[in-house]
């Protein structure tokens, strides 16, 4: 008799009142219900329940015992339902947006092996650096990196992220370290332009308050990817964040500077609309990234191509 079936039994008769009663849940007779009590006790070393003709009385150790009891076996519950819930067939289409480079490079490469899981659901991505209404624009949730204020979304953490303004050995070597932001003006600063082909401007913390410096360069793009290649390259001074970086820093091949003035990490997360149901297609994808993301060495290399 296994332990768990000794268990089960004993909540049964504790919950039921009567070994007749717990045996007719468990298409048994009450005779072998006694039997798993009495081996449970027998097991146990101690007296869980007092018999008598006016019925059973759970003693002070079987009170206690079967408060943990009840508990293990609803969670044995819960796990049998998670595997058995993910075992379902998704159907349908699901619509996600996420930044260009981000995903590129950690999100359309997780479309393979959730397609495996999943053959029966469509995917579809959209990449762009432009945030997008979700609702508006028929999308089932987007990866969005920073704060999320809309009360409208829910937001769901996948991993932490910071800005860092970084570069080159050789090119820090060559042109000297900013020790402080306003040091800046004196680099080539590989900056994100704007529409209207403004830059947009390097953003600090100092002494708990922010501020933003204005930065200069002769390379200047709207494309997140081409400016990280840009810094790889040695032509400046890149501010990228982390999940970008994250393997050639760990390989020395760039460095970060300022980071006594870096901001605070903010988060990569999953967002959708609020909704009363969250589709199975969406917590599923949101679980899918999460979990890889969290794998050891992911960011140093496994996640970018």
């Amino acid at each position: 008799m296994s332990r768990y079936t000794e268990v089960h039994s004993f909540v049964l008769i504790a919950e039921k009142g009567s070994f007749a009663a717990a045996a007719l849940v468990e298409g048994v007779t009450p005779v072998i219900m006694g039997r798993r009590l009495t081996a449970l006790e027998k097991r146990l070393g101690v007296q869980l329940m007092h018999r008598s003709t006016r019925g059973l009385v759970l003693t002070d150790l079987g009170e206690r015992y079967l408060e943990k009891c009840q508990q293990l076996i609803q969670d044995f519950d819960e796990a049998d339902a998670s595997i058995m819930v993910r075992r379902q067939t998704l159907t349908g289409h699901l619509v996600v947006s996420a930044p260009a480079s981000f995903g590129r490079l950690h999100v359309a490469p997780h479309a393979l092996t959730f397609r495996a899981l999943y053959p029966e659901l469509a995917l579809s991505f959209n990449f762009t650096d432009s945030v997008v209404d979700l609702v508006r624009e028929g999308y089932d949730m987007a990866i969005r990196i920073g704060e999320v204020t809309d009360p409208n979304y829910v937001a769901v953490r996948l991993y932490p992220n910071q800005r860092v303004v970084c570069g080159t050995p050789e090119y820090f070597e060559r042109y000297g370290v900013p020790r402080v932001p306003e040091d800046l003006a004196r680099h080539n600063c590989l900056a994100f332009n704007l529409q209207g082909g403004q830059h947009r401007g390097w953003t600090f913390l100092r002494d708990g308050k922010r501020f933003a410096v204005r930065v200069r360069g002769d390379l200047a793009c709207n494309d997140g990817e081409l400016l990280y290649h840009w810094v790889r390259a040695g032509l400046g001074v890149g501010w990228r964040s982390t999940w970008e970086i994250q393997r050639e820093l760990k390989r020395g091949e760039l460095v970060t500077v300022l980071d006594d003035y870096a901001l605070p990490a903010y988060d990569i997360q999953a967002v959708y609309p609020q909704q009363r149901y969250l589709p199975a297609k969406v917590r599923y994808f949101i679980d899918a990234l999460r979990n890889h993301y969290h794998e050891s060495g992911y960011w140093e290399g496994q996640g970018v191509s």
